[in-house]
């Protein structure tokens, strides 16, 4: 993952995050992340064990964030009353343990305070997560496994860890979760959750209808919109099930993606979801083509070669102008109306919240309002082309049957119009 790509998520701006490091090759990983949550507009208060203090120093995270690094529950220099433990943690909006340690897991499991962190964990009051890292054996001994599964029944959240290569040489999992990851993650524990436990099926970029091997008709939908819709439904609590037609764009986190090529893939795929999820809600996002080849060549077309004997200096070869005149034949299907069809099928799935999207030139919205009756959807959500098309940012449109009236957003990130729209569909669900 590139963290340069991060988007700036508005759960995390603002916002006081205790980060505990405890002993383990992994606190190097500590820095970046760090860095990237400065990048959120987030306030960082390090913690260290004197064991993370052997792998990595206090120094580095002073420098990092401006801050005092944490270290002794006997601390008396500062604003704090001599009590860190309950000074840090009442300020805090979370405590992100990363790398936590086997040890230090089975301390918050046991409800020891031996150390400030350990602490720290015992006074809290705002929401907790841990990121394991360990080697692959400590990770499967039968006891941290059932330390694990108290944590979560304490109410811990558990980022990772991932499955990979170890710094002691063997592979599995146990590896920490790659700060760009915990970046997310940590966006998701502190957004609100109006889709919690919903499913929800999201189609994006465009459609590819093969002309031969080689060549294709598609168009010029980036896929941003889509992908950004899948992003924040997940950050809202939802399982998303992405249906992608061809995009240059990396994998939403967190996100179960379907990759398609055609309109009529696309068509087969959402309909094999739709009856084995039953979704909470159906976005189609994506630029479905109204028109595929109805007779794809299995070769590629050539194009006539012109003879050399008819070649006019001035003018160019006859065979040449004879070739262009004839150009490539081929014949154009219709494709099925994914949309309408999704919104036929919620018809005797009201659960279902229907939502389209209407990228148009002009008459915005005239068209996203008969575009809304015509499909059966419960939320249309139109933007003028021209100005979304490939770019970062979107104005959206939404209409919808339970809105009194239109409702304009402003120009902004597509991210951040997306967790508006969902918040929008969630205060007006049947």
């Amino acid at each position: 993952m590139n963290h340069s790509s991060l988007p700036l998520f508005p759960s995390l701006r603002g916002k006081t995050v205790v980060l505990g490091i405890t002993g383990g090759i992994a606190a190097y990983k500590a820095a970046e992340l760090v860095r990237l949550l400065g990048k959120q507009s987030c306030t960082v208060e390090v913690v260290m064990t004197d064991a993370a203090c052997e792998f990595i120093q206090p120094l580095t995270f002073q420098a990092l964030t401006g801050r005092s690094v944490h270290r002794s529950q006997w601390q008396q220099s500062g604003p704090q009353r001599g009590m860190p433990h309950i000074d840090l943690s009442r300020s805090a909006d979370c405590i992100l343990v990363a790398p936590c340690s086997a040890n230090s897991l089975a301390k918050y499991t046991q409800g020891l305070g031996q150390n400030l962190l350990d602490s720290l964990v015992l006074a809290r009051k705002c929401p907790i997560a841990i990121a394991p890292a360990m080697n692959v054996e400590m990770w499967n001994n039968p006891a941290t496994q059932r330390n694990l599964q108290q944590l979560k029944a304490d109410g811990f959240a558990v980022f990772g860890p991932a499955n990979g290569e170890q710094a002691c040489g063997e592979h599995g999992e146990g590896r920490m979760q790659e700060p760009e990851e915990l970046v997310y993650e940590l966006a998701r524990l502190l957004a609100p959750k109006p889709l919690a436990r919903q499913n929800w099926l999201i189609t994006a970029g465009p459609t590819y209808e093969a002309i031969d091997p080689v060549r294709g008709l598609t168009n010029r939908s980036s896929g941003k919109m889509g992908y950004a819709m899948a992003q924040a439904a997940w950050l809202l609590g939802a399982h998303v099930h992405l249906v992608t037609g061809p995009t240059g764009l990396a994998t939403p986190y967190g996100i179960c993606t379907y990759p398609v090529q055609s309109a009529r893939n696309m068509h087969h795929e959402v309909f094999r979801l739709l009856n084995t999820l039953q979704p909470q809600g159906f976005a189609g996002v994506a630029a479905v083509a109204d028109y595929g080849i109805a007779n794809p060549s299995g070769e590629k077309q050539k194009k006539p070669v012109p003879s050399p004997k008819a070649t006019n200096s001035q003018t160019g070869s006859v065979a040449q102008k004879t070739a262009n005149q004839s150009g490539l034949q081929f014949d154009l299907t219709l494709n099925p109306d994914i949309l309408a069809e999704v919104g036929q099928w919620a018809s005797t799935h009201p659960a279902c919240t229907v939502v389209g999207f209407a990228a148009e030139t002009s008459q915005l919205g005239q068209h996203a309002t008969e575009k809304l009756a015509r499909k059966q959807a419960d939320f249309i959500v139109g933007n003028l082309a021209q100005h979304t098309l490939g770019q970062e940012s979107t104005q959206a449109l939404v209409v919808g049957k339970r809105l009194a009236e239109p409702i304009k957003l402003p120009k902004q990130s597509k991210l951040h119009t997306a967790l508006q729209l969902f918040a929008l569909f969630a205060d007006h669900q049947p």
